[in-house]
């Protein structure tokens, strides 16, 4: 059963934590999972959280540390010395060590990894530093299993027993020639149905998808989604293997993309986290508001131009404008969101663009007739207003939708062209334009036909 934060659980183990109670506080953390750990300790001040993970087995401690995000884990970790440190980061996986270790000072990093006792772990520690977090190499750990393609079946399984002692999880057995150049893999299963004495060069698949260090998070998630894969060889541009990426990195890389796509999409210019200061999430929201602000704005000074003529002359004209508006709002960002994911889709062949194109600007015409005719239709037959205004507001509305759909595909293509992320710019933009455009279309076909 999924565990449940309440205040009674918590209000427990503070009482005793205040009064060092420490059985009382293994009791209550013995059947939880690392992460709902974690999830108790961003609750509880720092002092408290380093004292409830020093009950705790080495193993499960970092587990439950790696398991924390941002600054809770900051503020905990600032409660241990270098050498407490060490002993949690000498159990962890390389990839989780070493997300750990950046986020300490240099001096912290520095004896942290020359007190650790295990110094093949320090040695893919500093493998692994140099790499940009956001990267395949980032995203790596060094422990994997992997075999010389000139070696036997039998030497494969002896060798799988001493690698897989410092290996959580065997996904796969890798296979490299005498460089360590990575030219395919083997599964576990083809190793046990072997007969004895093959050789690995017999049974092993050349066919591997991998990525190199430089690859990105996003392009990293990309090929595991794709080929749904659990694990994922990362080689150097000499093709190297260096070490994999496992599905449980990927969960998160995918999980952060998701925030910052919903956070761009409403319009937030930076990733902000629910503890950040009320100023960085502020900046994060003004900036994109300010343009449609002033769009807004402009957009209210264009209707003062008609003000005294249009609006004196037809006053009905006044009704209408926000259906107008809400329109061209509503079909720019449809149309905007669809681009934005073909923008985003790789996958896809350049030949199928134009015939995506096409598809987009026949279901404007669509959306427009069924929205002109059925606005026509209310407009004169059950509201009764003239058929000279009924018409206007429906071959308005075909303009508009017409139009903001061109903009709403138009628009992201632009941004993205001049390297500005169309999902967090294209909103503004478009709601600008639109507000203008479709103003003048309504005004503008008002005009001409009530001045025939």
């Amino acid at each position: 059963m999924p565990f449940e934060l309440t205040k009674s659980t918590l209000d427990r183990l503070e009482t005793a934590i205040l009064q060092h109670d420490a059985a009382t506080i293994r009791g209550e953390l013995e059947e939880l999972y690392p992460a709902d750990v974690s999830a108790l300790l961003t609750e509880l001040d720092p002092a408290q959280g380093r004292y409830v993970l020093s009950l705790l087995e080495e193993d499960v401690s970092a587990e439950v540390l790696s398991e924390l995000e941002g600054e809770n884990r900051l503020a905990i970790l600032r409660e241990f010395s270098s050498e407490e440190l060490a002993r949690y980061v000498n159990v962890l996986d390389s990839d989780d060590a070493v997300d750990l270790l950046k986020e300490q000072p240099v001096r912290v990093r520095e004896e942290v990894i020359a007190l650790l006792e295990d110094r093949e772990q320090a040695r893919f520690i500093l493998d692994l530093l140099p790499y940009e977090p956001d990267t395949a190499g980032g995203l790596m750990q060094k422990e994997l299993v992997k075999i010389n393609v000139r070696q036997t079946v039998t030497e494969c399984v002896e060798e799988i027993r001493r690698q897989a002692e410092d290996v959580e999880k065997v996904y796969a057995v890798y296979v490299v020639d005498d460089e360590g150049a990575l030219l395919g893999i083997v599964s576990l299963k083809r190793i046990i149905l072997a007969r004895r004495g093959s050789k690995i060069e017999q049974i092993y698949t050349p066919d591997v998808i991998f990525a190199h260090t430089y690859d990105s998070s996003a392009e990293v998630a990309d090929l595991m989604q794709k080929y749904d894969l659990d694990a994922l060889p990362v080689v150097n541009v000499q093709q190297r293997l260096l070490g994999i990426i496992t599905i449980d990195d990927v969960v998160d890389v995918i999980t952060e993309q998701a925030q910052e796509d919903f956070q761009a999409a409403t319009g937030v210019s930076a990733p902000v986290e629910e503890d950040d200061t009320v100023w960085k999430i502020a900046k994060s929201r003004l900036p994109w508001l300010g343009i449609g602000m002033i769009g807004s704005l402009l957009a209210a000074r264009f209707l003062g131009i008609f003000e005294h003529d249009l609006l004196q002359l037809v006053p009905a004209l006044a009704l209408f404008i926000p259906i107008v508006g809400s329109t061209g709002g509503n079909v720019g960002i449809q149309s905007s969101s669809f681009m934005v994911q073909i923008l985003a889709d790789k996958s896809g062949l350049e030949t199928d663009f134009w015939p995506r194109m096409l598809k987009i600007f026949t279901v404007a015409v669509l959306k427009g007739l069924l929205i002109s005719l059925f606005v026509f239709l209310v407009t004169y037959f059950l509201l009764a207003h003239p058929l000279k205004l009924a018409f206007v507001v429906a071959l308005s509305l075909l303009g508009v939708v017409l139009l903001s759909s061109f903009t709403g595909t138009v628009t992201p293509m632009i941004l993205n062209r001049f390297g500005i992320n169309p999902a967090v710019a294209s909103g503004p933009f478009i709601t600008t334009a639109n507000d203008f455009l479709g103003y003048s279309v309504y005004f503008g076909i008002a005009y001409g036909l009530y001045h025939l």
